[in-house]
């Protein structure tokens, strides 16, 4: 496989008026861009290192697996941050909004099925895998080698024959550790844990 060389996946994940209170909804709404974001990483930079992954249901089957990655990293940076209720709301808006975005592009682009119906199913695949993902640890260091590797297992099932050994290789050593590592940043600088970066002054200041 090639090993083109990377850009590091820059996100905005801090508020432009800090300080103000912030709902679960809010806070999912803004990580659900930032999960979509991280699966789209994900899928490009596994095309530049020559995995087939062509235009088609194999494409948004990839992004979705990933998307559903992203959100349980979302999800277990957050869980501890909200009671019950809060807790739901926050999961609620996160799935729907990456669902919906999964199903506005792949409606647009493949026409196979209408927005609620790949919704719908997305939705079905994330309850599924977080039964499943459940069974693995994700800390504030990321996740374990047991997280990463069902990951590898469920993206390795989408790909040809020739591709699935790289794609644990590829999964486990660089795609799930860089997207982790871009969740717990955004996680972190949305609750204003991170440091915020100075702004350049402008002339005159």
């Amino acid at each position: 496989m090639s090993t083109a060389s990377r850009t590091p996946l820059r996100v905005k994940s801090q508020w432009f008026r800090p300080g103000r209170p912030r709902t679960p909804e809010d806070m999912a709404a803004a990580l659900a861009f930032i999960a979509w974001r991280v699966a789209q990483n994900a899928l490009k930079s596994m095309r530049r290192a020559d995995f087939d992954i062509d235009p088609g249901p194999q494409y948004f089957d990839f992004l979705a697996e990933a998307a559903v990655f992203a959100i349980q990293g979302c999800w277990r940076l957050v869980h501890a941050r909200y009671d019950e209720a809060g807790r739901a709301a926050f999961m609620t808006v996160l799935a729907n909004r990456v669902g919906e975005e999964l199903a506005e592009n792949r409606s647009r682009l493949l026409g196979d099925a209408q927005p609620p119906a790949i919704k719908a199913a997305f939705v079905d695949l994330l309850n599924r895998r977080t039964a499943e993902y459940a069974e693995f640890g994700w800390g504030p260091e990321g996740p374990d080698f047991a997280f990463l590797r069902y990951f590898a297992t469920v993206l390795a099932e989408l790909m040809p024959e020739k591709d699935r050994r790289w794609t644990w290789d590829q999964v486990i050593a660089i795609e799930g550790p860089e997207a982790a590592a871009t969740i717990t940043k955004s996680v972190a600088g949305l609750f204003g844990e991170a440091p915020r970066r100075r702004r350049a002054a402008s002339a005159g200041e």
